[in-house]
């Protein structure tokens, strides 16, 4: 017998090794046999078949649950807002780089040269030049499409595991810079020369720099009215963020205003600001790529197709880490492979994730996919119908709305000195040794004890968030939504009575406090815990050597998420350097302190043994007035 102290609890117990754990707790470990997976694998059952269908169609699921109070306002003016950006900004500078190399190789202008009898030379046939480099891209696409549905039926998208944090806020950083620079020329009303290439960047600058003094001050006052109102917009909905039911769609706003002043004024003539153009009416009709040509196009497409879902899927990453979803990545592959597919049939261009207009939507208010659906019909009603009421609008202002919404992504620049104090390995992003992880379990009554077979970093701290849930029983995403849920509506509720205790000038509240009472009762009150659920969670940290920056954001996850619906997540038999690792990481704070480590397992099972003990007496002392009463 040996009695223990710490932090507030004295326990007298017997030392309790391995075994003695063992015979309490109820095994169980991840390792399967290839037969009984590829049993389970082959097995169909009518959730089986629901859950595939689900998975292909995610639209399915999340649709008939969508919240025409809460989602559908934001959706509608982010939907608009997004759709008319589009016309200047319809492709994206990395595709539009690598489809250009590919028809230019393959339809250069020597192959179009006809001769003109009036001035005795050669001129360059357009016409046949650019429906030569139509089909071409057509082709490109429609092969880099197929490539994508392949790749996402063989379940390619597990290579978005490697991808840590560190790595895709960098290359988002970078595209962002990408961005800025393409639209500069835009803000100053010049015409740089284009480079390609290594350090094609460096040389635009430059060149930027050096015809400076060519700016159009007409463009440029434009771009300074627009950003300055902009900023001032987004500062009010920030202040109004509370008050307001969606964000005031000041970009939609902005382009409306534009043009209507564009139009009137005449910017073009009068002052040479650039402006958006004439934009084509109509469809192209449906024509099967040249077959011929995918021989040759080949490499490319499989080029483009890679590159086009590590841009979508490095971004969708970022938003999922932000509002704490899961990006399926299999199902980013075959819907970009069906949408680059079936858009090379129409001759379209080759799609993937755009960052100026992913912020713009983020900023005003756009939260489900049904924002994307309305800014396509959006697009569609401009192409057919409506896209002559938009030539006048400058692209000083569209490149102004692109900035103000990007500096989110350039303020990333400030993980570089974080990066550097807290873990150098994630600075350089060098260490990608891949480990084949076991996950076991044992369950002490009330107590889940979760351990992983190898170290936490950033290529399987998602992975080890998906087990320890999958373990536990424990669908963390559907208990935080359903309180979320839980927490708005109870707000409304007090919000309603509020405004009848003010509409009233009630003296006596006693009706209005008893129906919110009622209220807050109904939504409060829990029922009781699932007894197959634990109370607590130990996570046996001790085959971990190092912690990187994912590593440790994702434990912080794991103990706020668990915390938040009343699991105790407590850590046990962390290395020093692994608690230094933590302490550089950010990971403590005034809410998380070190009194949540323990240096053995069977430490971490009585604390957290004698915490449910101590609950249930308290418990109990709460019930005694009320019997004798």
């Amino acid at each position: 017998m040996e009695e223990r102290r710490r932090a507030g609890y004295s326990v007298q117990r017997e030392i309790l090794d391995e075994g003695a754990v063992d015979e309490m707790a109820e095994k169980s470990d991840s390792k399967t046999s290839l037969s009984e997976k590829l049993k389970k694998s082959m097995r169909c059952s009518g959730p089986r078949v629901k859950s595939c269908l689900l998975g292909s169609f995610p639209v399915v699921s999340w649709l008939p649950r969508y919240s025409i109070r809460e989602n559908a306002l934001g959706d509608l003016v982010s939907g608009i807002s997004v759709g008319i950006m589009h016309l200047p900004q319809g492709t994206y500078a990395v595709m539009s780089v690598m489809i250009g190399g590919v028809v230019e190789r393959l339809a250069p202008d020597s192959n179009f040269m006809d001769w003109d009898n009036v001035t005795n030379s050669s001129q360059v046939n357009f016409d046949l030049r650019d429906a030569e480099r139509v089909r071409v891209a057509a082709a490109v696409t429609f092969l880099s499409g197929i490539f994508q549905i392949i790749l996402g039926l063989v379940q390619f998208g597990f290579i978005v595991t490697y991808l840590s944090e560190p790595l895709v806020r960098g290359y988002t950083t970078g595209a962002a810079i990408h961005v800025i620079v393409s639209q500069l020329k835009y803000t100053f009303g010049i015409s740089p020369r284009r480079f390609n290439g290594p350090f094609s960047l460096i040389y635009t600058v430059l060149e930027i720099c050096s015809i400076i003094p060519e700016t159009n001050i007409g463009t440029l006052v434009v771009s300074i009215v627009a950003i300055i109102c902009l900023i001032l917009a987004k500062e009010l909905n920030a202040y109004l963020s509370k008050k307001l039911p969606v964000p005031i769609p000041v970009e939609l706003i902005g382009i409306v205003v534009a043009t209507v002043i564009s139009w009137q004024v005449d910017l073009r003539a009068k002052y040479g600001v650039e402006v958006v153009g004439l934009i084509p009416s109509g469809l192209q009709p449906p024509v099967l790529p040249t077959a011929s040509l995918f021989g040759q196009v080949i490499g490319d497409a499989f080029a483009l197709a890679v590159v086009g879902y590590g841009i979508a899927i490095s971004l969708g990453r970022i938003f999922a880490l932000k509002y704490g979803y899961k990006v399926d990545s299999n199902q980013e592959l075959i819907a970009l492979g069906l949408s680059n597919s079936i858009g090379g049939i129409f001759q379209c261009f080759a799609i993937s994730c755009s960052m100026s207009r992913t912020m713009v939507q983020e900023s005003t208010g756009g939260k489900t996919q049904v924002a994307g659906a309305l800014s396509a019909i959006i697009i569609l009603f401009i192409t057919l119908w409506i896209g002559r009421l938009f030539e006048d609008s400058p692209k000083a202002v569209l490149a102004a709305i692109i900035f103000v919404n990007l500096h989110g992504m350039i303020k990333q620049f400030l993980d570089i000195p974080a990066l550097w104090r807290s873990n150098k390995v994630d600075m350089l992003i060098w260490d990608s040794a891949t480990n084949i992880l076991h996950f076991r379990v044992k369950r002490v009554p009330g107590i889940l004890i979760f351990r992983s077979s190898a170290t936490l970093y950033f290529a399987n701290a998602e992975m080890y968030q998906e087990a320890l849930g999958e373990k536990s029983g424990i669908d963390i995403t559907k208990f935080l939504s359903a309180k979320k849920k839980l927490e708005a509506k109870r707000k409304r509720h007090e919000k309603k009575n509020a405004k009848k205790a003010a509409k009233n000038n009630a003296v006596d509240m006693e009706v209005p406090e008893r129906e919110e009472q009622k209220d807050i009762a109904i939504i409060e009150v829990e029922d009781e815990p699932d007894p197959s659920l634990p109370r607590a969670i130990v996570l046996d940290l001790s085959p971990v050597n190092f912690l990187d920056t994912v590593g440790i954001k994702a434990l912080r996850s794991i103990q706020k998420d668990y915390g938040e619906i009343g699991i105790e997540v407590v850590l046990a038999g962390c290395q020093t350097g692994v608690v230094d690792n933590m302490q550089t990481g950010g990971f403590f704070n005034d809410k998380v302190t070190k009194a949540c480590l323990f240096s053995s397992v069977h430490d971490a099972v009585l604390h957290c043994q004698s915490a449910r003990t101590h609950s249930q007496e308290e418990a109990m002392c709460c019930e005694i007035p009320s019997t004798h009463l």
